[in-house]
């Protein structure tokens, strides 16, 4: 009993003190063979614990390190609370570091030696003064030569702070900059659930659609120490589609509008006659193509008002105008929408079925006809199902 056997996954302490009195502040080391790096980090942290008479503790989470780095921090450092989180990811280890914390505010940074942890005060001043994010821009201080790649620092962050702004509003110049602090009750407030890189668009995106209050403190950015822990184009696409998942309106309604109002309008133009452009007539063929783009389209739309449905379940804010819909479009409305579309279709097969009959039952010519009816009958049989799908949705569980 009480061996390594016999903890559970997640729990296993490797070594730190005793020690469960709250503290001001707790710095979180995340740490994946960082021995190069990390007995450095300490000191500067230690340093400042000194000189800025800072009530704090250094936590490490050790992710599965395989060189000297844990044996330097056990030797070298005995302050220091030595974790371990065996599920590997960025975001693990850091919630790990967090959860654990006795702080009630958190430092969090990289132990390659990229920060500088000498710059913990002006994230702590900021912390003391009420802000509940401060987050580090390396953008707005300074990068130093051989620290980012030209396509990190040109494109690669831009594009992803600049999308989380198009999503998410605020204005932080450097989202995804690892060094960064908070107080306990703000993370508590965050609900914070991924366990990977995408751990710090969460954290932004959580503090601006639950705002809180956040400040931005230029930094330096030096290069790190030992071998780079990213996958470049992976861990962008990580974070470009954790904020798309938490942007239902652009990822689906947006899209999804746009492809079936031009959809649906073209279809219902061609079913009167041929429409000239661009100096030749299109007719039955793309009228083919733009029916079933309408489905497409009307598809994603009820996707999209299925995915508001959910955020709104888990907490997620929406905008006055689309609880709004979500309030008016119930389960009975849009089921009577679904069955407006479906006799839509109907009558317009009755029209054909009308023609048919006056010709006796002979040779019919109402393929436009037709598809019109096909069209208004899928949307409605559509409309119908994901109605109850949004539905199951909304089910909130105890």
């Amino acid at each position: 009993m009480g061996g390594p056997e016999s903890e559970p996954k997640g729990e296993r302490i490797i070594a730190h003190d005793h020690d469960q009195s709250p503290v001001e502040v707790s710095v979180v080391l995340p740490c994946l063979n960082e021995e190069a790096s990390v007995g450095a980090c300490i000191g500067k942290i230690l340093a400042v614990f000194s000189e800025q008479k800072i009530d704090g503790e250094i936590i490490v989470v050790d992710n599965g390190s395989t060189d000297q780095s844990v044996p330097i921090i056990r030797s070298e450092y005995p302050s220091v609370r030595l974790l371990s989180e065996p599920e590997r990811g960025y975001g693990a280890a850091v919630r790990r570091g967090i959860d654990s914390a006795r702080g009630t505010s958190i430092i969090m940074g990289d132990a390659d030696g990229t920060y500088d942890f000498l710059e913990i005060p002006k994230f702590v001043d900021l912390l003391r003064q009420g802000y509940d994010l401060v987050m580090g821009s390396r953008l707005k201080g300074k990068i130093l030569p051989g620290a980012m790649r030209w396509s990190h620092r040109r494109i690669g962050n831009p594009i992803l702070s600049g999308a989380l702004k198009l999503f998410f509003g605020g204005d932080t110049s450097d989202s995804h900059c690892g060094l960064r602090g908070f107080t306990k009750a703000a993370y508590d407030k965050m609900g914070l659930q991924t366990t990977g890189m995408e751990f710090a668009s969460e954290m932004v995106i959580h503090s601006l659609i639950k705002e809180l209050k956040i400040a931005e403190v230029p930094i330096t950015y030096y290069p790190r120490r030992g071998e780079s822990k990213l996958l470049g184009f992976r861990d962008a696409w990580r974070h470009i589609r954790f904020m798309l998942i938490y942007s239902p309106g652009y990822l689906f309604l947006l899209p999804g509008f746009a492809l079936f109002l031009a959809s649906l309008a073209a279809t219902v133009r061609l079913a009167f006659g041929p429409l000239e452009l661009f100096g030749r007539g299109w007719d039955i063929h793309v009228m083919v193509l733009t029916s079933m783009s309408t489905f497409l389209g009307w598809q994603i739309v009820l996707l999209g008002f299925a995915a508001k449905s959910f955020a709104y379940t888990i907490s997620l804010p929406l905008g006055p105008a689309t609880k709004k819909m979500l309030s008016v479009l119930t389960l009975e409305r849009s089921l009577a929408l679904g069955l407006a579309l479906i006799v839509l279709g109907v009558l317009v097969f009755g029209y054909v079925f009308y023609i048919w009959a006056r010709s006796n039952f002979g040779g019919l010519t109402q393929v436009k006809a037709l598809l019109l009816c096909l069209t208004f009958i899928v949307m409605g049989v559509q409309t119908i199902f994901v109605s109850f799908f949004r539905s199951l949705l909304q089910i909130k569980s105890r």
